[in-house]
């Protein structure tokens, strides 16, 4: 009988290490059930990418109201804007390396729809203004021609202030204020006739002092 009992508990005791031994061989069978940690606060979200505001600027720059003068980062002062008074056109051209009325120098020309950007280009100087010049800007395209001729252009032929030596055409109907410090260098004198021609062109146009 008592080898009966020793079996028996011998057979109990293997039934409960077999059982414990299956019971853990399940659990490190099944998946992963503990959560995926979700982004903490400020962690970067696809969906919440940052947009800046306000619209794309052509060229990145800032397009700030035409009412707020501008030197447009190239001219020593401010462009207060196109020369609305009158004009008296005078031929004084002198060899010093100064800019003088009948010469034609380069300066940096804002656009006249927005001065805040603008180009280097040859001006003609018809008249001063105090401290400043009263300038034409001059173009290589032909706007006066035999098959259309625009009243606010006229010829004033070919010069060294053109590299490729094209023909040039004075602009009657906006008139530039540049200060001496703004100009870049001379490009050429004009001469008396072509000058008086431009002369008379504009006196056409605008008032006269």
């Amino acid at each position: 009988m008592r080898l009966a009992r020793q079996g028996l508990r011998a057979y109990r005791m293997y039934k409960r290490v077999s059982g414990s031994m299956q019971q853990n061989r399940g659990q490190d069978s099944r998946p992963d059930m503990q959560q995926r940690p979700t982004p903490q606060q400020g962690q970067y979200e696809p969906q919440g990418r940052y947009e800046p505001r306000g619209q794309y600027e052509p060229g990145g720059q800032y397009q700030a109201p035409s009412s707020q003068p501008s030197s447009g980062g190239r001219l020593s002062k401010p462009y207060l804007g196109d020369w609305t008074g009158p004009v008296n056109p005078h031929y004084d051209p002198h060899p010093d390396g100064r800019p003088d009325p009948g010469e034609v120098v380069w300066t940096w020309v804002p656009f006249q729809e927005d001065h805040h950007q603008g180009k280097d280009r040859p001006v003609l100087i018809v008249d001063r203004a105090g401290d400043y010049l009263l300038c034409l800007m001059l173009t290589s395209k032909d706007y006066d021609n035999a098959s259309y001729n625009d009243p606010n252009f006229v010829d004033v032929g070919t010069g060294t202030w053109d590299r490729d030596g094209r023909p040039s055409e004075a602009r009657l109907n906006r008139v530039i204020p540049v200060l001496a410090a703004d100009v870049r260098r001379e490009g050429a004198v004009l001469d008396r006739q072509r000058f008086d021609d431009v002369a008379r062109e504009l006196g056409n146009r605008r008032w006269t002092r």
